[in-house]
């Protein structure tokens, strides 16, 4: 019986996707490249964070609390950066409102001339509950997808100067997860579909939760087709990094507690740092570079492969609605 559910465990573990086949010798050399990783005083962010500074970049890690970003950059100066010169910084960057986002960006361009990396890895999940902010957004939707949107617009500027530069490899990485397929919106042109609820109880919130990482995928969609209309090479992808022991793993089980022992132990198998590589992968992985084409507004999944997606995700009507609409919501916001 023993065998049986290892066995179990290891073909769910193998459908779900690890990083096992990935390492940091599959990441190119960041000296001299600069990084902003969202979300990164904690949990997937800081070990992607630290994986970047270790190849030799220069991470800002983007987070609203100082002190708890000042921690964790010690925590990892402590740990090792490695020895190719990489360092670790603290880019004050409260997502729950665009305003900041836009304002983190403008700091951050008042301190640096060239940006090579983003990585929008912060995020709000399970269990909620979810909340109308001060402007009217739910607050999940503000995080996962209006404030990454706000911060990157603000940033096209350094973004685009630094992919004009010969030798240049600028990336922008959404985190998305697999629970996107939860949800199937039939439009996003209005504020009401992007800024939906669907309630309280496991199947409504990871509902709710799914359509930002919708909005992760198709962000990633629109703004490489884009770049690639006005002939800029940077290259966007969405990154579903696996089923790993992470907060957002730990809220979905707390909905479900009489199966979350079980849960946990035969999907939640990943360790962090297993998702920080396929991450760090999209970021800086030299097969992206090699295979620019294929990996240009891709979906990301564990061992650096392109995944499959959904007829929703694959939806252009839904990405440019998605854009424009949110484009509507930042411009009404003072």
């Amino acid at each position: 019986m023993s065998k049986m559910i290892t066995h179990m465990k290891n073909r769910v573990a193998e459908r779900l996707g690890s990083s096992q086949g990935l390492s940091e010798a599959d990441l190119f050399s960041l000296t001299g490249k600069i990084a902003i990783v969202t979300g990164g005083a904690s949990g997937l962010g800081v070990v992607t964070a630290q994986l970047l500074a270790r190849q030799g970049a220069k991470v800002y890690i983007g987070a609203r609390d100082g002190v708890r970003a000042r921690a964790a950059i010690k925590n990892m100066e402590d740990e090792g950066l490695g020895n190719a010169g990489g360092s670790v910084h603290w880019l004050d960057l409260d997502q729950s409102d665009p305003r900041n986002a836009r304002r983190a960006a403008k700091e951050f361009m008042e301190l640096e001339t060239r940006l090579d990396m983003v990585v929008n890895n912060a995020g709000k999940t399970y269990p909620g509950p979810f909340f109308m902010n001060q402007d009217g957004l739910l607050d999940i939707i503000t995080i996962n997808h209006i404030s990454h949107f706000a911060l990157v617009d603000a940033l096209l500027p350094v973004l685009e100067a630094t992919a004009k530069e010969d030798g240049s490899d600028v990336r922008i990485v959404n985190l998305t997860s697999s629970v996107y397929t939860s949800a199937t919106p039939t439009s996003f042109a209005t504020r009401e579909t992007l800024n939906a609820d669907y309630g309280t109880g496991v199947q409504n919130v990871t509902k709710t939760y799914g359509q930002t990482k919708l909005a992760n995928i198709l962000h990633a969609k629109e703004l490489q087709a884009r770049f690639t209309a006005r002939g800029i090479p940077v290259t966007c992808m969405a990154v579903h990094p696996g089923s790993l022991r992470t907060a957002s793993s730990e809220g979905f089980w707390s909905m479900v507690p009489v199966v979350a022992p079980l849960g946990q132990w035969i999907f939640s198998n990943g360790a962090p740092r297993d998702g920080a590589l396929v991450i760090a992968f999209a970021a800086a992985g030299r097969k992206v570079a090699e295979k620019r084409a294929e990996y240009a507004g891709a979906y990301v999944v564990p061992r650096g492969k392109i995944g499959e997606q959904s007829a929703t995700a694959m939806n252009t009507r839904l990405q440019k609605e998605l854009w424009e609409t949110t484009e509507e919501i930042l411009e009404g916001l003072h």
